[in-house]
């Protein structure tokens, strides 16, 4: 069976959580970059990464990687990848996206129009046609340059994996699903831990702990663009990864998961979402403020994405706000926090500094994943038989 080469692009910082999570499907790493992480795989693979990968935004299909510092070269070496390999006759392809970093080819337009054309040229010279319908599946190409190297893929997700398909309310000021995801992989927390997000918002953080505890398939309620690629990926390999995504689901899992927010309406967003991604039963949302915040159980976790101020108006109050957080934190003793946050003052106010300090950054804003540990939970004693 073909190998491909895969490439799944994640949050810069994040990385070895990525690697991990493709280890654990049980598929080889090649390449580790900024970034992205590139992997092998059949096409099974790729319905598999798509279907189980929570923290990647997409999953490319490798086409070829090259230096070019010219248009001419640009083309030239287009041209010579071997298209037809992945594209039909019938099939729809266009340059979707070109970023260029440190590179001489910089212009997006130019890039995507000297591609199509070399891509062109060469299934023409395979396929004897002058003209393409392109009336058959998609194969949006993306096209990264980094210091004059080129790397191109296929992309077989379609829209953003983020987009679980549940988050259809969305608060101001939302973290993605693959972010979240990512930064609860980045803790201790297990399914049989306490998790509290006291700024819930559209119940992000909540949701995406409940979905893993319960073993749920982060694709399992979406389509995927290479679904279609009927010349690719066999149909039998959906409906084989379908079924493994619904064997291991357990939605008996016992939970304490939580999510408070001040703002009710937001709550009732989040508790829609939660039954769309169907983990209502898993997760207690409350309207609550944060002042309120206390829990009866020993070694809990925190995990939430509080207000960092995008707004003026906003920024007089993160003083009081993070005063509050840390005064509600110190009298849960045992427990640990975790936060994403903007503010660089976060640590001052809270009024003590984070054990950890991750730099992460959320598109193009760099945000900083502050790490409060908490003592470990004694292991249960055994029981003599």
């Amino acid at each position: 069976m073909d190998k491909f080469e895969l490439i799944a692009p994640c949050h810069f910082g994040l990385e070895a959580v990525m690697k991990r999570e493709i280890l654990d499907l049980g598929y080889e790493i090649i390449k580790v970059e900024d970034g992205k992480v590139t992997f092998s795989g059949d096409a099974e693979a790729i319905v598999r990464a798509n279907m189980f990968l929570r923290t990647t935004e997409r999953i490319l299909l490798k086409v070829g990687q090259f230096k070019a510092v010219t248009f001419e070269e640009l083309f030239e070496k287009t041209k010579a990848l071997p298209w037809e390999n992945y594209i039909p006759v019938d099939g729809k392809f266009w340059i979707k996206k070109a970023n260029s970093v440190k590179s001489q080819l910089f212009s997006p337009s130019d890039i995507q129009s000297i591609m199509k054309k070399a891509m062109v040229e060469r299934l023409k010279s395979v396929y004897h046609v002058e003209w393409f319908e392109e009336d058959g599946a998609s194969y949006p190409v993306r096209v990264a340059f980094m210091k004059d190297e080129v790397t191109i893929g296929i992309d077989t997700s379609g829209i953003s994996l983020h987009k679980r398909g549940y988050r259809q309310a969305i608060s101001k000021a939302p973290i993605t699903e693959t972010l979240a995801a990512a930064l609860i992989k980045l803790t201790p927390w297990r399914k049989d831990r306490i998790l509290v997000d006291p700024f819930c918002g559209s119940g992000t953080f909540p949701i995406e702990a409940a979905m893993m505890a319960a073993n749920i398939a982060p694709g399992l309620n979406r389509n995927f663009l290479c679904e279609d690629w009927k010349n690719l990926i066999s149909r039998k390999y959906w409906y084989q990864v379908k079924e493994e995504a619904q064997d291991i689901m357990d939605l008996n899992v016992q939970t304490d998961i939580q999510g408070y927010d001040l703002d009710g309406t937001i709550v009732k967003y989040a508790r829609e979402n939660a039954v769309r991604a169907g983990v209502d039963k898993l997760i207690h949302f409350q309207q609550r403020d944060v002042k309120d915040l206390s829990h009866p159980k020993k070694y809990g976790f925190i995990i939430t994405n509080p207000p960092y101020g995008e707004r003026l108006e906003e920024k007089e109050n993160l003083p009081a706000l993070y005063e509050t957080i840390g005064a509600r934190y110190k009298e849960l003793d045992s427990w640990s926090m975790y936060l994403i946050t903007a503010y660089k003052d976060a640590e001052r106010y809270i009024g003590r500094e984070a054990d950890k300090n991750r730099k992460i950054y959320n598109g193009m804003m760099k945000t900083y994943f502050y790490q409060f540990m908490g003592p470990k939970p004694p292991k249960p004693k055994k029981t003599m038989e």
